[in-house]
C-alpha cells in the first residue's frame, strides 16, 4: 500500500436536479475554482447514463491529480478507475471490507455516518474517512433528524480517519467545523445552486484556508 496523500478539505457533492446546468459543466466549474475531491450521487441515473457521467467527472479531474469517489457502487468505480466508493448510511463492517477486496488496499473508502458513533464504527472496520450530517439545517436532506451541531464534531476529535461535516455548511460555517475538528466540509446544494459554481468554490476554499 503506498504512503495516501492527504484529503483536500473540500468535497464536493454532486446532484443533477439541484443544478441548472449539466452535471459535468457544474463539476468543471468547481474544479476550476479549485475543487479537487468530488463524490458522484446521483444514483437514480440508469447505469449507462451514470458510467458516462462518471467518466466525464473522472476526465476533468484526473489531469489535475483529483479524486472521485462513487456513491454506493462499487463495481462502477472498479469499472472507471474511479479512486474510491462512498458507501451510504448504515454502512456495515462486510460492505466496507468488499469494497476494499474490489477496489484495493490503495482505494478511498468512504461512508456516510450520521452520529459519532457511526463514524468510530466506520473507522474501526477501515474506512478512509466519513462524512458527518446533518451538522446544520439543511433543505436538501430533511429527513435525517434534527441537526447535530458542532458537538457531533467535537466527539469524534481522536478517532484515526478524517472526518467532513456536511449540512448547512457555507463560508461562513466553514472555520467553525475545521475549529471543531473536522477534516474539511462536503457541500452539495450551496455549490449545485451556485449561479457561479467556480466562483463558489472559490470563497469556500478560502474560508477553509486552502
Amino acid at each position: 500500500m503506498t504512503e495516501r496523500r492527504p484529503l483536500p478539505p473540500l468535497l464536493v457533492v454532486t446532484d443533477r436536479h439541484g443544478t441548472a446546468r449539466p452535471l459535468a459543466g457544474t463539476v468543471r466549474a468547481a474544479v476550476a475554482g479549485g475543487a479537487r475531491f468530488v463524490w458522484l450521487r446521483d444514483r437514480d441515473l440508469d447505469p449507462a447514463s451514470r458510467r458516462a457521467l462518471a467518466r466525464d467527472c473522472l476526465a476533468i479531474l484526473s489531469p489535475l491529480g483529483g479524486r472521485l469517489v462513487i456513491g454506493a457502487d462499487r463495481d462502477l468505480a472498479a469499472a472507471t478507475g474511479a479512486q474510491g466508493v462512498h458507501l451510504g448510511g448504515g454502512t456495515s463492517p462486510r460492505d466496507i471490507a468488499d469494497a476494499r477486496a474490489t477496489l484495493g488496499p490503495d482505494a478511498l473508502i468512504g461512508v456516510s455516518a450520521h452520529a459519532p458513533a457511526e463514524v468510530a464504527a466506520a473507522a474501526e472496520a477501515g474506512a478512509d474517512y466519513a462524512t458527518l450530517s446533518p451538522i446544520f439545517f439543511t433543505a436538501s436532506k430533511p429527513g435525517y433528524g434534527p441537526a447535530l451541531g458542532l458537538a457531533a464534531l467535537e466527539a469524534c476529535r481522536g478517532l484515526p480517519i478524517p472526518v467532513f461535516a456536511l449540512g448547512g455548511i457555507d463560508e461562513a460555517q466553514a472555520s467553525d467545523c475545521l475549529g471543531a475538528g473536522a477534516a474539511g466540509i462536503a457541500v452539495m446544494g450551496g455549490l449545485m445552486r451556485a449561479p457561479d459554481p467556480e466562483q463558489r468554490t472559490r470563497r469556500l476554499l478560502h474560508a477553509l484556508g486552502a
